[in-house]
C-alpha cells in the first residue's frame, strides 16, 4: 500500500459526521502531545499531511486521511491536557468514546505512548478497551530518539514485559525525527487495512 498517497478528506466533530465509504480505517491514539501528527506525517512521508502543533490538545476533531479507496488513517483527539473550557474537553472526549465503541470499519489501533513516560492511565484504558473489543493494538514508544540507544531498548523490554498477557497487543521503538520504526509500522497497516478486503476462501 503506498502511504506516500494520502490525503486528508474531512474532519468529524461527531461520530455521524464520519465518512460513510470507509471500509476499513486504522486509527492512531495517545495523550495530548504524544506524537500522533508526526507519526502519521512519517508514515505518509509528508511534512505537513496532519497538523504538528507544540500546544497539547490541539486536534480536537476526528481527522481522516485517505490512503487508498475506502481506506483511512485517522487521527484521533489527544487526552489529557489542553487549554479548552473543560466542557469542550468533556464533548470532544465523549465523541472520541464514541468512535472507538461504535465505528465498525476501525480494524485497528495505533497507541502513541512517550518513551520517557509510557504505559500511563490513559494507556492502560485503550489496551484494555482493545483487548475487550479483539481489536488488534500496536504501540508505538514515541520520541525514541530522545534516549540513548541502551536505556531505549530497556524501556521496550520492559513495556513488553508488562504487556505480555495482551495477546493483542504489540510494541516498538519509534521516532519520527529519525526515522526509527516507520517501514514496520507501514507493514501493520498494510496488513491491517488490506486483510479487511480479502475475500473468504472457498469451501472445498
Amino acid at each position: 500500500m503506498n502511504f506516500n498517497k494520502a490525503h486528508f478528506v474531512t474532519s468529524a466533530a461527531t461520530l455521524s459526521a464520519c465518512p460513510t465509504d470507509s471500509t476499513a480505517e486504522v486509527a492512531f491514539a495517545g495523550r495530548s502531545n504524544a506524537g500522533k501528527s508526526s507519526a502519521i506525517n512519517s508514515l505518509t512521508g509528508q511534512t505537513a499531511l496532519a497538523r504538528i502543533s507544540k500546544t497539547p490538545g490541539r486536534t480536537q476533531l476526528i481527522n481522516f486521511f485517505n490512503v487508498a479507496d475506502g481506506k483511512y488513517l485517522v487521527d484521533l483527539p489527544g487526552y489529557g491536557y489542553a487549554k479548552v473550557p473543560l466542557a469542550v474537553r468533556d464533548k470532544w472526549q465523549f465523541e472520541l468514546e464514541q468512535y472507538l465503541r461504535k465505528r465498525e470499519s476501525l480494524v485497528g489501533l495505533i497507541l502513541l505512548s512517550d518513551i520517557r513516560h509510557p504505559l500511563k492511565e490513559f494507556d492502560q484504558l485503550m489496551i484494555d478497551w482493545a483487548t475487550q473489543s479483539e481489536l488488534p493494538l500496536h504501540m508505538l514508544l514515541t520520541k525514541a530518539d530522545k534516549l540513548k540507544r541502551g536505556a531505549a531498548q530497556n524501556t521496550l523490554l520492559q513495556v513488553t514485559r508488562d504487556l505480555a498477557d495482551f495477546e493483542n497487543v504489540s510494541v516498538q521503538l519509534f521516532s519520527s525525527l529519525k526515522q526509527t520504526g516507520v517501514d514496520a509500522v507501514r507493514k501493520i497497516l498494510s496488513d491491517w487495512l488490506e486483510d479487511e478486503a480479502q475475500p473468504p476462501e472457498n469451501e472445498p
